[in-house]
């Protein structure tokens, strides 16, 4: 009965990423006999298998049976360890960005020319991902309107070189702004500094839809070439499914990271309610239609040059200042201006981020705690000359507050050793305050 017992016991065991694992136990000959690996549902999680003695893909020996034809395929268009390996927005993300690829071909099917290819990625040195969602979205429906304008250029032949142009230099525009936000969504999605196979998986779908897409495009032809009121509805129709499409994939997107607008989300709650929203929540809020462009607001990374120019402007910026960071609050614009310190890290960022955007809070309607509530009343009642004062004694609030937000943020999953706000290159230093200094 021992040795019974002792042969049905595992002796051993292996597991492809966190699949399913499966056990090896000893056979009544002596050899190993391995149970069959556990499926999910797009097959068998990537793992190669053999017939006993054969080798696998990576040289090692995979006992089993033959691998299934389902898992050989998808392992052309998935990244290796899909799904662990990549974001958990990777899935729905990618359905969408292939229905919107699809439909985009047969939109461009209702063109005169056919296929519209895209175009090549240009340099660009803006900050597109700080706003990759939002810049992404806005590359799309400009392609859509480099498109209408191929349409209608043949209509309005004294308009025609002009209109030809508009079309091109929209569609270098769509590669700039397609090109950087695409790397900067890969960066997200990569998960095991495996950027190159998410990127490599992702052109092979695109080569396969593309290739699906011709093929209807080359059916619709013959339908529409010569019935312009007809390829002009079908342009439509397809197009508003393609914004629709894009709209659902950028929507599917859940960034871990913060930039202005998720940090204003959650900071809003958080002084509302003291809790801290999670990743998913505020990627569902955030708005997608606006954040194009660098915030009128709040400017990280400023020239101390341009926040003072006398001795008692540089005093009052320094005082109360403890943290490697500088900031001035123009109340009757309500522009908040931020000077780093070659020492500020991600958090230093963070914090100063939320500054700024805290000041912005005194002069809403929201509610906010007592201590800060005070603070608006003053705002409201003292002459705007003295914001330094205001400034000074926020940060005595945010020693106290900061830091509960932080650990808020962690503990509901957003990354905080790194961030997506957007930052100029200038940094500074200062003396300390007279007061301040240590003897």
């Amino acid at each position: 009965m021992a040795d019974v017992a002792r042969r049905e016991a595992p002796l051993c065991s292996e597991q492809f990423g966190s699949g399913t694992a499966r056990g090896c136990r000893a056979a009544a000959d002596g050899t190993l006999q391995w149970e069959a690996w556990g499926k999910r549902w797009w097959g068998f999680s990537g793992a190669f298998t053999a017939k006993p003695g054969e080798r696998d893909g990576d040289g090692g020996v995979a006992p089993g049976t033959a691998s299934p034809p389902l898992s050989r395929l998808l392992a052309v268009f998935l990244p290796q360890g899909f799904p662990d390996s990549v974001s958990p927005d990777y899935l729905p993300y990618q359905l969408w960005d292939s229905v919107q690829i699809q439909l985009a071909c047969w939109a461009a099917s209702s063109l005169p020319g056919g296929w519209v290819a895209n175009q090549p990625v240009l340099p660009n040195r803006s900050k597109m991902d700080c706003n990759a969602k939002q810049w992404r979205l806005f590359a799309d429906i400009l392609n859509d309107v480099a498109m209408f304008l191929e349409i209608v250029a043949p209509i309005f032949p004294l308009c025609f070189t002009v209109t030809v142009c508009i079309s091109n230099l929209a569609k270098c525009i769509v590669g700039v702004a397609g090109g950087a936000t695409r790397a900067a969504l890969t960066m997200h999605q990569a998960r095991r500094n495996n950027m190159a196979d998410v990127s490599a998986k992702d052109g092979s779908q695109e080569t396969l839809v593309g290739l699906a897409g011709l093929l209807v495009s080359l059916l619709m032809l013959p339908l529409v070439s010569d019935r312009p009121s007809l390829s002009l509805c079908c342009f439509f129709f397809l197009t508003a499914l393609h914004i629709y499409a894009n709209y659902r994939a950028v929507r599917a997107l859940v960034i871990e990271t913060l930039n202005e607008g998720r940090l204003w989300l959650v900071l809003k709650h958080f002084l509302q309610t003291q809790e801290v929203l999670g990743p998913t929540a505020a990627n569902r809020m955030e708005p997608l239609w606006t954040g194009f462009w660098p915030s009128l607001f709040l400017s990280l990374g400023v020239p101390l040059h341009r926040l003072t120019s006398s001795v008692l402007e540089l005093q009052q910026l320094v005082e109360g200042h403890r943290e490697p960071y500088l900031l001035r609050w123009d109340q009757p614009r309500n522009q908040v201006q931020v000077v780093l310190s070659p020492m500020a890290g991600p958090e230093t960022i963070l914090r100063a981020a939320t500054h700024g955007l805290l000041l912005g809070a005194l002069r809403g309607d929201g509610a906010l705690p007592e201590e800060l509530d005070k603070l608006r009343n003053r705002v409201r009642a003292g002459p705007e000359k003295e914001s330094w004062v205001i400034v000074k004694d926020t940060h005595h609030v945010l020693d106290k507050l900061f830091p509960k937000f932080l650990k808020g943020l962690q503990d509901a999953g957003w990354r905080t050793e790194k961030h997506q706000l957007e930052v100029d290159e200038w940094r500074a230093t200062w003396l300390p305050c007279p007061e301040k200094k240590v003897l």
